[in-house]
């Protein structure tokens, strides 16, 4: 027997913004968490080349191609991933992510080669590979089009948070640790920083629910309206083949757009405690709190401009703009490269561009 909507208390508008609330402040700091150590793992290496490059003596060359190759890696098995997350479900999958990833974050402090250096990320891409659409895939289970957009903004925050946090960390490791039981510093980074994936982990799969009717936290009342909503939604789409889907020119044009900000945002993350030091900063610790800056800004930023997206249901301008920002902010961290102050604007500026369009661009393909 259907239930009409007018039975349902999901029709009053506090109901519903309430068991959003509820919803969010339930699942958003586990994802929030997870997303944080996952980016540290994966953009830490630029902090641990700092010692790494020349204790075992790798050029410039050997560390942009092993830090770019954990992509080809990722690029390799992320859709298998994602087709084997949706079939065990969320929880045992992205647990499983989380835990290996850890696993070979902290092996990869064992690297004596650039050979070894390129097996290792390429495993961790492997390894990671589904987690971030992953993500975003299920956040579809639980919020329609209109509500995704700022809870992946909350979520991508991590991005944002994962420097403010991890600098600072990952240049007192390099610092405080480094000689201690005969490790270097960038060792200890990758032993310290891995373990909570791995925790991580495990908490994920002993409190990440799979779908609204298995959470056991909610009323019937709540459930009910909740998949009213995502339900709705969903009828008003339909399933196309793969063919179709990638002779579509919207999709390729979504490719080639992130593709552009991906490129901006790997160009900040793998290299911004390279340029820094390049400004004349030598000491470990205080590159790590100088790199915090700029992420520390692209927070606020990021929050600030999806409120504004979600409550004017508008994209392309707070899209727009904010890519032009960031575009700028690399050009000028380019042209004032050795005045630090200066460098440290234009990083500024370029975080804040690149981190904000981010999860602006994720409320749109799922729209579709």
């Amino acid at each position: 027997m259907a239930t009409s909507t007018q039975s349902l208390p999901g029709s009053s508008g506090a109901f519903e913004e309430a068991t959003y609330r509820k919803v969010s402040w339930r699942l958003t700091p586990l994802l929030l968490l997870c997303y944080v150590v996952a980016y540290l793992d994966r953009v830490n290496v630029g902090f641990a080349k700092l010692q790494m490059a020349s204790d075992l003596n790798l050029s410039d060359t050997v560390y942009g191609l092993g830090a770019g190759i954990f992509f080809f890696g990722y690029f390799l098995f992320e859709v298998p991933s994602n087709i084997i997350l949706h079939k065990v479900g969320a929880r045992v999958w992205i647990a499983r992510i989380m835990a290996t990833w850890g696993v070979i974050s902290i092996l990869t402090m064992f690297v004596t080669t650039p050979a070894m250096f390129y097996v290792m990320r390429f495993l961790l891409g492997v390894a990671e590979a589904g987690f971030f659409p992953g993500v975003i895939l299920y956040l579809t289970y639980w919020y329609p089009a209109h509500r995704r957009g700022r809870m992946t903004t909350f979520f991508m925050t991590a991005v944002a948070l994962s420097g403010v946090i991890g600098g600072p960390i990952s240049g007192f490791i390099l610092k405080a640790f480094d000689g201690v039981s005969g490790w270097h510093g960038w060792q200890w980074l990758f032993l310290l920083e891995g373990i909570p994936s791995v925790l991580a982990g495990v908490l994920v799969f002993f409190t990440l629910d799979e779908r609204i009717a298995k959470a056991g936290w909610l009323t019937d009342e709540e459930k009910a309206l909740l998949a009213r909503n995502v339900d709705a939604e969903e009828a008003t789409k339909e399933d196309l083949p793969l063919g179709a889907v990638m002779s579509s020119p919207r999709v390729w044009l979504m490719a080639l757009i992130y593709f552009s900000f991906v490129m901006g945002l790997y160009g900040v993350g793998f290299w911004l405690p390279t340029i820094i030091k390049a400004t004349g900063v030598t000491d470990s610790f205080m590159i790590g709190l100088l790199s915090a800056i700029p992420y520390a800004a692209a927070v606020v930023a990021m929050i600030l401009i999806a409120r504004s997206a979600d409550k004017r249901r508008e994209r392309r301008w707070h899209l727009a703009i904010p890519a032009a920002i960031g575009a700028l902010g690399l050009v000028l961290s380019v042209i004032w490269a050795h005045q630090t102050a200066l460098a440290m604007l234009g990083l500024t500026l370029a975080t804040i561009g690149i981190l904000t369009t981010l999860p602006l661009f994720w409320s749109l393909p799922t729209a579709f």
